[in-house]
């Protein structure tokens, strides 16, 4: 019987099982050094806000400071003046407020790193912020046009031209002041994701795409429909000071505007909802990214394709490629990958390769979905 704790060597000597090798085990490489290009375009991104998202926090920050300034400035202003149409601009002032702290809440919110729960991260918090922005609109202009349709019944009341005058006047240059800080020209983003204008890239030209944050466009939007009622009122309170007999201008310009201000903010609650809905992105096609993979050497069909966005400007994709039984599967998948990266801004692709049958030609899970 063999001695417990031995065995032999092939020499003809022996050796304790517990021994060390001869030779050091080759160490395992550290995650922390393993190169990021043989399966992601871009590096780990780091904690935080991004440079974007840091001058999209200063952009909410000062508009909301100047936004709280003059809302006090018109609430006062309205009072002493009697005039809905200024208390109407105070009131939007103040669900300009409440959507931008809403936005400053969803910036820091989607700084937080993705989770086994929520694997894509918290990005989404920044388009329902604008979806609060938008339907807290929405509802104190309803409350508004409401009370304007009161005093046009009735009138019973009594307008102060001069000091809806001044008010109107300080209303202006308020929400230009807020709009020309709000305004974005578009800086460059990092990971190639599109901006609001845009345009394909043709394949390996290495451009940044344009990118306006979500949270500050809907803001700037919402100002923008500030801007237009508060230029009504401007024009009603001089028409009041010359004539005072003309007060119903006053509420007539509370109703007009604000079926503007509405009308301002449906191009950016349709974008939510399609953004919520995982709609194909707006400015991307279903055709041109299937014929793009189809261009790929080796690739015969795909299926399963499906293009969303997390956010206006952060675009996922994922797809079947079906190659050639010859075709190198990991050259397809660098290729296809690299493709949607730099012709349509793609943030996330995830794509399956997997050899052509004949059979899928067949297969209703493989057929491509209709129009809508």
């Amino acid at each position: 019987m063999s001695r417990k704790g031995s065995g032999r060597t092939g020499n003809g000597g022996t050796r304790s099982l517990f021994t060390e090798a001869s030779e050091p085990l080759p160490e395992e490489p550290k995650p922390t050094e393993m190169s990021f290009q043989h399966c992601h375009r871009d590096p780990l991104p780091q904690p935080g806000l991004t440079p974007e998202r840091m001058q999209a926090q200063r952009q909410l920050c000062t508009a909301c400071a100047v936004c709280c300034v003059f809302m006090a400035g018109e609430v006062v202003g309205g009072y002493l003046a009697h005039s809905l149409a200024i208390m109407t601009d105070a009131a939007h002032l103040l669900a300009d407020v409440g959507s931008m702290m809403g936005s400053l809440f969803s910036l820091w919110l989607s700084t937080r790193p993705a989770t086994r729960t929520m694997t894509f991260g918290w990005h989404r918090s920044e388009t329902l912020g604008a979806l609060a922005s938008v339907v807290s609109l929405w509802m104190v202009t309803g409350i508004l046009l409401y009370l304007a349709f009161i005093r046009l019944l009735h009138s019973d009341y009594h307008i102060e031209g001069g000091a809806m005058l001044l008010t109107a006047s300080i209303a202006v240059c308020a929400n230009l002041l807020m709009a020309f800080v709000l305004h974005q020209a578009g800086p460059p983003h990092s990971h190639g994701s599109r901006g609001a204008e845009y345009a394909p890239l043709e394949e390996g030209s290495g451009e940044s795409l344009p990118l306006g944050n979500t949270s500050v466009r809907a803001a700037f939007v919402h100002v923008l429909g500030d801007l237009l009622q508060s230029l009504g009122v401007l024009i009603a309170s001089i028409l009041i000071y010359f004539k005072p007999q003309y007060k119903a201008a006053d509420p007539i310009s509370t109703f007009l505007f604000s079926i503007c201000a509405l009308g301002s903010t449906a191009p950016t609650l349709r974008d939510v909802l399609r953004v919520l809905m995982e709609g194909t992105p707006r400015s991307v096609g279903f055709e041109p990214v299937r014929d793009t993979l189809l261009s790929v050497p080796g690739v015969r069909a795909t299926h399963e394709l499906h293009l969303w966005s997390l956010t206006f400007t952060h675009y996922v994709a994922s797809a079947h490629l079906a190659i050639d039984s010859a075709a190198d599967p990991e050259a397809v998948l660098a290729e296809a990958t690299s493709r949607l990266h730099s012709r349509f801004g793609f943030s996330s692709c995830t794509l399956q390769v997997e050899q052509y049958q004949p059979e899928m030609a067949q297969c209703l899970r493989c057929q491509e979905p209709p129009q809508a």
